[in-house]
């Protein structure tokens, strides 16, 4: 399986298509027992082809996935591996270096801030920004952004920011598509947008309008319909 990259405003890429390991196997507060099937699953999707694998701290699944890049056989080069702080976003610092460690690996190609509703002010915002800065700086992470982030967030981060976020993770799909120019706004700004739930009208959105015309779709081209969902995306 060959998959394309998008160019990031430093210098970087990000393959378009990764695989996650929050809503299936999101353990409650981050917590919970060792998952060996975890483990095997990421093992056979990164052998399927996949490069970018996604995690967060908040997720509780970055031990699986510091076993799994290890017994997967795939140079660690080849390799795009994201987390999120979201836990001890007031302490990103450590933050950084309790996720590589779990991970098992020296540094993560992207770091997000997981979401911004920590903030109560623009001050705090800025705050966790100038912290992430720096892990670019140490080189903990290759490349940083944020996840979550509504345009109030984007503009008071962009505002201090010296390295400014490469990419903006949103939930993005036919039934969300963002009001308001947002998502050309970011790319007006160097943020690229990375979906997440990209598949929802095939996992909650079922008996919804495009039932009938992802499936009329699907047929025409002989794909599944994950596949329209995807080139959608990717328009």
């Amino acid at each position: 399986m060959e998959i394309q990259s998008l160019p990031l405003r430093d210098g970087n890429s990000i393959p378009k298509l990764g695989f996650g390991t929050g809503t299936a196997w999101y353990k409650p507060d981050g917590k919970g027992p060792f998952d060996q099937s975890l483990v095997d699953i990421l093992k056979k999707a990164i052998g399927a082809g996949f490069s970018h694998v996604d995690c967060a701290d908040a997720y509780g699944t970055e031990e699986e996935l510091g076993v799994a890049i290890r017994g997967c056989g795939v140079p660690r080069e080849r390799l795009f591996i994201t987390t999120k702080v979201q836990d001890n976003v007031f302490n990103i610092p450590q933050a950084i270096d309790d996720s590589l460690k779990k991970l098992q690996l020296s540094h993560v190609d992207m770091y997000l801030i997981h979401a911004p509703f920590f903030a109560k002010n623009d001050e705090d915002l800025q705050k966790a920004w100038k912290d992430m800065e720096q892990v670019k700086a140490s080189s903990k992470a290759k490349s940083i952004g944020v996840s979550n982030y509504l345009r109030p967030h984007l503009e008071a981060t962009l505002r201090t920011a010296v390295s400014p976020p490469v990419i903006n993770q949103i939930e993005f799909q036919p039934y969300l598509q963002r009001a308001n120019q947002y998502v050309p706004w970011m790319q007006e700004n160097g943020i690229q947008v990375v979906a997440f739930k990209s598949l929802a009208p095939l996992t909650k959105g079922k008996g919804a309008p495009l039932d009938a015309l992802l499936e009329t779709l699907g047929k025409k081209y002989d794909v599944e319909p994950s596949a329209i969902l995807f080139n959608w995306h990717n328009q």
